[in-house]
């Protein structure tokens, strides 16, 4: 009899005991699965670090060199690259380390104004044209299909010129050039989400239609216009650099990564590194956006 009444005792404190002593595996955090995930794709973290890189140029380009960017000794033109120059001298001997450090500033905050015209104006007509329809869509989806019509660099240069020169009437012409990829993505998104079980139910409930597309709508809708405007800014870059070194952007002797293409070229047979680094700088920035931006749109998906 004792023994039964010890057995019983023993396994009622093993259930009680049971579900408390065994726990369940702890789910990683949001931030050590996004850690986790890079650091299986070496090729998205080298990405990500030279945008940091670039990034960190733009902010506080005094810190990576004590050079001037303006001003060279006449002395030290044409100087291959070396310790004291890493990238060489230019034709006037100013580093072009500096240059292409300072050129940075001038260069993105070109490329994302472009970027931001485009994604502004491209998604407010897409938006527009997807939430009232009707002749409204049709209007403005002709307009893009005439804008898509044009080869962007080419209508870049026609806005250019009414424009204006200038590396911001760069910027801008390019964000107008490209209007319409975000517009018809806009479109295509309102179009589906405006269908929804909740934005027929907000209608149901009698509210206005701002609140209906600025609350329900809009939020729904441009989550992926964010991986087009990644892919975009590697776009515009190249866009940027090519009209800089047509002559179109900042005026000599500022700074800037299309202009500084363009400098070298004249001196490519007896001074390679005038172009090549330059143009390096703009083609690993190119791949990493791209890289970023195909890694987005997965996520996105998933």
């Amino acid at each position: 009899m004792t023994s039964l009444i010890t057995d019983a005792t023993t396994a009622t404190a093993v259930d009680h005991v049971g579900p408390t002593a065994i726990t369940a595996p702890r789910e990683p955090s949001a931030a050590g699965r996004v850690v986790g995930w890079t650091a299986r794709q070496p090729g998205l973290l080298l990405a990500i670090a030279f945008i940091a890189v670039i990034a960190a140029w733009v902010v506080v380009p005094g810190i990576f060199t004590s050079s001037d960017p303006l001003t060279g000794e006449v002395a030290d033109r044409l100087l291959p690259p070396s310790g004291a120059h890493p990238f060489g001298t230019d034709s006037l001997g100013r580093d072009l380390y500096a240059r292409v450090v300072f050129g940075a500033v001038n260069s993105i905050q070109a490329i994302m104004i472009a970027v931001g015209v485009a994604l502004v104006v491209g998604s407010l007509m897409g938006l527009a044209a997807g939430f009232f329809g009707r002749w409204f869509d049709d209007i403005l989806m002709r307009v893009v299909d005439v804008v898509l019509a044009i080869p962007p660099l080419l209508l870049s240069m026609a806005l250019i010129t009414i424009l204006g020169y200038g590396l911001v009437n760069v910027a801008i012409a390019v964000g107008l050039a490209s209007v319409a990829n975000f517009a018809r993505l806009m479109r295509a998104d309102v179009l589906r989400v405006r269908t929804s079980l909740y934005v027929e139910a907000a209608k149901a409930a009698g509210c206005r239609w701002w609140t209906i597309l600025f609350r329900h709508v809009l939020p729904n809708s441009a989550g992926s216009v964010v991986a087009v405007a990644a892919l975009e800014f590697g776009t515009a870059v190249l866009a940027v650099s090519a009209l800089s070194f047509l002559g179109y952007g900042a005026p000599a002797p500022t700074p800037e990564w299309g202009r500084l293409v363009s400098e070298g070229r004249d001196f490519i047979a007896t001074a390679w590194w005038l172009i090549t680094f330059p143009g390096l700088v703009i083609t690993l920035l190119v791949l990493a956006t791209n890289r970023v931006a195909r890694a987005l749109e997965k996520g996105g998906r998933q």
